[in-house]
């Protein structure tokens, strides 16, 4: 690596928070590597998705490490495919702990976060993140250790739902979700919230898991007429046929996502009913060069051709893990679950670089900021259509 790289590398990780930290008498005897764990679906439905934050996880220790470390310890990453399976992501984390000086874990599932909680408590030496925002896990006294690198799934709905009532007041909104827990997730919160905003629910609306034929409910959410629909508890299908069918008759409504449902190329994939699609994301995309962004920049160095959504994830994840335990090793602290959670909810006003466009708190387990975004064919990306919406303000 040349000089002026390494001098770029060292600008864009100052700026995030994840400089090397000076080396002192307290840790002078613990020089051994800090291992983030991970459970990963490297086969299976969620195969694709994983890639991203496998990949980035990666390369942002690899930063880390180029800069020293932390406290003078280098990271290292211990990862194993479970086929996005509970019991197999059970396994994998009893195998990695067990071999390992894990002190970071990555979870591939609600069920696989829910179920290893006890663990995590019990050990007491782990801070746990993953690719689940259930609200469920929004809640510190019954999953101390678990944390979330964004809104959880209720506060990406209303971030929704706070845009939709600035754009249009007493708006009617129908809320199409799949039926399972994931999809159900957000519901009742979003019916409560929209009504504390002045927004009429104009229909739920489940579907069945892998549901192809949706015309009963497309006709369903015709009467109901709303002025904006939410998708929840999706990735892709069925929402490329809910708005072909839905512009086939004629209807008004716009169409909105959350997190998983954002990625530019499963967007594009919607084809030509996808223009005029808006979501909620909790960070910036990949070609997003709005304001200053040295770590985007930083990413764009390494990963020249287009990151996901699952990317960001990932990357964001790693440089709050690698923050917490910063922050718990300055205070004179062991690396314990608790203390590197007491670290992390420490975390006001902090710049991730660019990753996310406003300053950052963390909050109970989740990060409650996000902005709406909208899909332009004619240019065949997204771009900004509200500003940061910071649920705590």
């Amino acid at each position: 690596m040349t000089s002026a790289k390494r001098h770029t590398l060292k600008l864009a990780l100052g700026l995030a928070g994840a400089l090397a930290l000076p080396f002192n008498a307290a840790t002078a005897q613990d020089k051994s590597d800090i291992v983030l764990g991970a459970s990963i679906p490297l086969s299976g439905v969620m195969a694709a998705t994983a890639a991203g934050y496998h990949a980035a996880m990666q390369d942002y220790i690899n930063l880390v490490n180029e800069q020293g470390g932390i406290k003078g310890r280098k990271l290292r990453y211990a990862a194993e495919d479970t086929g996005y399976k509970v019991d197999v992501s059970v396994a994998v984390f009893n195998k990695l702990t067990a071999s390992n000086d894990v002190r970071f874990y990555y979870g591939d599932s609600t069920g696989f976060a829910k179920t290893i909680s006890p663990e995590l408590q019990r050990k007491g030496n782990i801070l746990m993140s993953g690719t689940s925002f259930a609200t469920e896990l929004n809640n510190p006294e019954r999953f101390p250790n678990y944390f979330m690198s964004g809104p959880d799934y209720s506060q990406m709905v209303k971030i929704l739902l706070r845009h939709i009532a600035a754009e249009k007041p007493k708006a009617r909104v129908a809320l199409v979700y799949s039926d399972n827990e994931f999809g159900r997730d957000p519901i009742a919160a979003a019916e409560a919230y929209a009504k504390e905003l002045g927004l009429t629910v104009a229909q739920t609306l489940p579907t069945p898991i892998g549901s192809v034929d949706v015309s009963t409910e497309v006709l369903k959410l015709r009467r109901a007429n709303p002025d904006y629909t939410i998708f929840h508890g999706y990735v892709l299908a069925p929402i490329p046929e809910f708005i072909s069918q839905a512009k086939n008759l004629g209807m008004k409504t716009k169409f909105m996502g959350t997190l998983w449902s954002m990625d530019l190329v499963n967007i594009e994939r919607m084809g030509p009913g996808a223009d005029g699609f808006m979501g909620v994301m909790p960070y910036r995309y990949y070609f997003d060069k709005e304001g200053k962004s040295p770590m985007l920049e930083q990413i764009r160095k390494i990963r020249p051709e287009y990151q996901s959504v699952a990317y960001m994830q990932g990357f964001l994840t790693s440089m709050l893990f690698v923050e917490a335990a910063k922050r718990t090793l300055e205070s004179g602290k062991e690396l314990t679950g608790s203390n590197m959670k007491t670290a992390l909810n420490s975390i006001k006003n902090w710049d991730t670089g660019g990753i996310i466009g406003t300053p950052i708190s963390v909050q109970g387990n989740s990060i409650p900021v996000g902005r709406v975004y909208q899909y332009d064919a004619g240019k065949k990306t997204m771009l900004p259509a509200s500003g940061w919406i910071d649920l705590s303000k």
